[in-house]
């Protein structure tokens, strides 16, 4: 079995986020494409929505495929929880023969700040997802690139909603949420 991990704040999810995801499905070898929501990001000091909401969001957009799995393994640690923690939880469950680790363009210059890199080099093939205005040539390790330049990211969506980059699946849910959460 092969597996991809997809993990992120998705505060909120998009159609980016959706595409990341069909895209992965389609051009990796993998039998199942697990989506990890944080509960808070480890390099973030907030979120605006709640973990619970995040997952639920995601929950309704990509519930019904079933080579997806929303995992609350993150959201329910009730604390920032490491990259390296989440691999070695689904190896330990999985026990893939091999696992990619789906990132975003825009987290390579950091990459190697994360907890136990080293580590996680080892134990993971990363996929890098191209993304407007970043590199996606990373000397240090050999990456898997998927070119995907779709022009939003859930922080423009958080300063000026724009439902055309909403899932319609969530897009009632969303509207409600930013009038409640965003406007604050």
């Amino acid at each position: 079995m092969n597996i991809a991990i997809f993990g992120g704040s998705f505060d909120p999810p998009h159609i980016g986020h959706q595409e990341i995801a069909n895209k992965s499905l389609e051009i990796l070898n993998i039998d199942k494409l697990i989506i990890v929501p944080t509960f808070l990001n480890p390099f973030k000091t907030k979120s605006y929505l709640t973990a619970s909401t995040r997952l639920e969001l995601l929950e309704d957009i990509f519930g019904d495929n079933q080579n997806i799995l929303v995992s609350d393994f993150e959201t329910r640690q009730n604390k920032p929880v490491q990259s390296i923690d989440t691999v070695k939880y689904f190896l330990k469950k999985y026990n893939p023969k091999k696992m990619f680790f789906i990132i975003g363009s825009d987290n390579l210059k950091s990459l190697h700040l994360w907890n136990n890199f080293e580590e996680l080099i080892k134990l993971v093939q990363f996929v890098v997802i191209s993304r407007c205005g970043y590199d996606v040539k990373y000397d240090i390790i050999e990456t898997i690139n998927i070119n995907l330049d779709i022009n939003i990211s859930s922080t423009t969506l958080r300063e000026n909603l724009d439902l055309k980059y909403i899932p319609k699946k969530i897009e009632k849910k969303v509207i409600n949420l930013w009038n409640k959460e965003f406007k604050e």
